[in-house]
């Protein structure tokens, strides 16, 4: 049942993206212009749409649901995204008028007015925006979904030691995070200190990717500002938890001679700050590639246009889709697994000779 539950999701998803696609598709269509050219372009713009955060879900035609748009501007300015109407009105409030371009709002005049430099970067003024936009909403979502799963199992274990409902499918999983990753990694006697940590990022990315193969278009371990975030957590807590042996091996290295110290020590101190932004990049770079893979395959049908292309395509397209549910997975585990080595590194006890 499940697995037919999981066939019947991903369809549905990859077909809502090619109706998606064939909406944008048909409302940009230029017969005067090359077909072939016309529609390697739609491709692009509608997989930069796809990618990019807005303050609105955009299923298909007709089906959208607006988000709060909050500005600070000589105070908070709050109101409801559907005046952008996707970026093709100017919003006014409070006697101050909004445009939405490329992604960010601007304040303008009544006509939309942009400004440009010289470089055709737009001029005009931004105030703060703090709205919830998709990926905020589903930041919020997953949070309090996690709370109240790992609420719920804690609440179950009072009573009864084994455990029950979600609990079934939640244990295995945390105890595999404890003992295949924690344990092995950091160390028998300071694992318990980092596994609050682990587990909340393990689910997190984890749910997160899982949400990002639904018909809603969520992408938000796509969004680097997102992926810096959890990366400069792993590296605050591996810096302020260090012990004095982890310093001691990046500023003066035991058994080293003092010239190689001195020109070791600036190379290991950049060491602590590549490492996490190789964990930035690397979540946010394969979990782009597989969405724009998946979206440039769907939009082979529409260049395709035959009884045999077609189908190919949409079966490939299936078939990765499969697949991302494994990088999803694969994604989380990575991401856990090298912030536990960072932070077994950062607290191990090395015995000099």
């Amino acid at each position: 049942m499940r697995v037919k539950s999981t066939l019947l999701t991903f369809v549905f998803t990859v077909l809502l993206s090619t109706a998606s696609w064939a909406e944008h598709h048909d409302a940009n269509h230029d017969t005067h212009a090359d077909p072939e050219k016309d529609i390697k372009a739609e491709i692009k713009e509608f997989i930069a749409h796809h990618l990019q955060d807005t303050h609105d879900f955009h299923l298909t035609k007709g089906v959208s649901f607006p988000l709060p748009v909050i500005l600070w501007d000589n105070g908070f300015q709050v109101f409801s995204s559907s005046k952008f109407h996707h970026g093709e009105t100017v919003a006014e409030h409070n006697g101050n008028f909004y445009k939405l371009y490329h992604g960010k709002v601007y304040k303008t005049d009544a006509e939309g007015t942009i400004t440009y430099d010289d470089y055709h970067h737009a001029v005009n003024e931004k105030p703060l925006d703090f709205s919830i936009t998709k990926n905020v909403s589903f930041i919020l979502i997953v949070s309090v979904l996690m709370m109240w799963m790992f609420s719920r199992m804690a609440k179950s274990y009072k009573t009864n030691p084994i455990p029950t409902g979600i609990g079934r499918f939640l244990e295995p999983i945390i105890v595999y995070v404890r003992d295949d990753i924690a344990r092995p990694n950091i160390g028998e006697k300071h694992y318990k200190r980092y596994m609050s940590f682990l587990l909340t990022v393990f689910f997190f990315v984890w749910i997160i990717n899982l949400l990002g193969l639904t018909p809603l278009g969520v992408n938000v371990t796509n969004n680097i500002a997102v992926t810096f975030s959890l990366a400069i957590m792993t590296y605050l807590i591996t810096t302020f938890t260090g012990n004095k042996h982890y310093w001691k091996h990046i500023f003066w290295m035991p058994g080293v001679p003092t010239p190689m110290k001195v020109i070791l020590a600036p190379i290991e101190l950049l060491g602590t700050i590549i490492k996490p932004f190789s964990l930035m990049i690397r979540l946010y770079a394969n979990i782009t590639a597989g969405h724009v893979v998946l979206m440039s395959i769907i939009g082979l049908m529409f260049i395709f246009k035959s009884w045999i292309g077609s189908p190919l395509s949409f079966g490939l397209a299936f078939a990765l889709a499969l697949l991302e549910l494994l990088v999803a997975a694969l994604q989380a585990y990575i991401f856990t697994m090298l912030s536990a080595l960072y932070f077994g590194s950062a607290v191990e006890e090395h015995h000099d000779h």
